[in-house]
């Protein structure tokens, strides 16, 4: 229920409501969903300092996005899936960095943007290895399958194989960066991945082009602007009852299913570069065997609870038998939790800079933004469409 009216608030622009969320306002006492929720929450709000406190207490704990934890797959065979610690996706982590990036260029914080890129660099070092795992596990290996381990073998086309899981608005971003600031190595570097993830894109062409040929942008603006919002995840239950000995237990089996919304906004002149559903879902789906298995296993054990009480040799068995069943019952969940708060769609726009300062954004033909600008110079327009659509400018050198 939180999930759901942090959502809706998100989608009319109301982000101090979003922001509300967290059960504390100290980050230092949030839970990773909470911190995750917030720091967008904030950002949007224009309160870049906070959002950017926020995520990096999220980075300071989740240096390993894809260890093993004892303490919650034990938490969730006993307490059920919401009862373990909130398990973030590896797109969590890029979609901080996008955020922060974003936000040290709003507070003019050059050298902490290129920090942030490099650790982001990182993660996806580290994405890039796990994914690679995945692919090689699967037991069905499908042409697709086939397909993207050849392009991760293939050097010039390796980063084709992580578009739907390596957020390419945030690689893209990065080679911006490089280009605003002459880095031609870099640039080229970045802008030549974000290339490889989206293909015929062509804002991203036109400026792999420019940092081949090490032409500095003279008076462009990019747009990056996120529409609809991210998959939520609801419980599907399955609930059997069944005697054994002397009495009835039930088994419970819990799975999570997503809900989409099929955001029909599009940008005039705009580029899909980034598409949250397919991300989530190439994360989720990977690792949905593995979250089934789990409920099995606890369903299993939660079946012995009960016919171990029921069937012991006091006189109270039948109560102890009840009470491990309503246990059972009231234990089986499934995780449900995502940062649902998240766009559906990223769309990116390369335009010169107005002289009139005013950009004027348009989607399915109508205006939905006029943003004030400075007349001349380099910038980035983050925009999330909404009921009450927000605008950001950051100023590039």
């Amino acid at each position: 229920m939180r999930m759901d009216v942090a959502r809706h608030a998100t989608l009319t622009g109301d982000f101090a409501t979003a922001n509300e969320f967290a059960a504390n306002s100290d980050v230092s006492n949030m839970n990773d969903l909470e911190l995750l929720v917030t720091g967008g929450a904030l950002f949007n709000m224009g309160n870049y300092s906070a959002s950017d406190a926020a995520f990096e207490e999220f980075n300071h704990r989740n240096i390993n996005m894809t260890g093993f934890s004892v303490s919650r797959e034990m938490a969730t065979v006993s307490g059920g899936a919401m009862a373990a610690q909130y398990r973030p996706y590896m797109m969590d982590s890029l979609f901080v960095s996008y955020y922060q990036i974003l936000s040290a260029l709003a507070e003019n914080r050059w050298s902490d943007a290129r920090v942030i890129i490099n650790q982001s660099y990182a993660r996806q070092q580290k994405m890039s290895r796990e994914y690679k795992q995945l692919l090689a596990n699967r037991k069905n290996d499908t042409a697709t399958a086939a397909q993207l381990a050849e392009n991760i073998r293939n050097e010039n086309s390796q980063w084709a194989a992580y578009a739907d899981i390596m957020n390419p608005a945030l690689t893209y971003l990065a080679g911006i960066y490089f280009l605003a600031d002459h880095d031609w190595a870099n640039a080229e570097t970045y802008l030549g991945r974000a290339d490889g993830m989206t293909q015929n894109t062509q804002c991203i062409a036109t400026d792999l082009s420019m940092a081949r040929a090490k032409t500095a942008p003279h008076d462009n603006t990019w747009v990056f602007i996120e529409t609809g919002i991210a998959p939520r995840l609801t419980e599907r239950r399955i609930t059997i009852p069944w005697i054994v000995g002397n009495g009835m237990s039930m088994i419970s089996i819990a799975t999570a299913t997503p809900k989409f919304t099929n955001d029909t906004t599009r940008i005039s002149g705009g580029e899909l570069i980034a598409d949250i559903d397919k991300m989530f879902m190439t994360e989720f789906n990977e690792y949905s065997v593995n979250n089934a298995i789990r409920a099995a296993i606890g369903a299993a054990a939660r079946a012995v609870l009960q016919s171990v009480a029921y069937n012991g040799n006091s006189r109270y068995s039948p109560l102890f038998g009840l009470g491990a069943t309503i246990f059972s019952v009231a234990t089986t969940s499934a995780d449900v939790r995502s940062w649902a708060t998240l766009p559906e769609y990223i769309y990116v726009m390369r335009t010169d800079t107005p002289k009139s300062g005013l950009l004027e954004i348009k989607a399915n033909g109508n205006v939905i933004a006029n943003v004030p600008m400075p007349n001349a110079g380099n910038h980035i327009v983050y925009i999330r469409v909404g009921v009450n659509t927000t605008a950001h400018v950051m100023d590039l050198r």
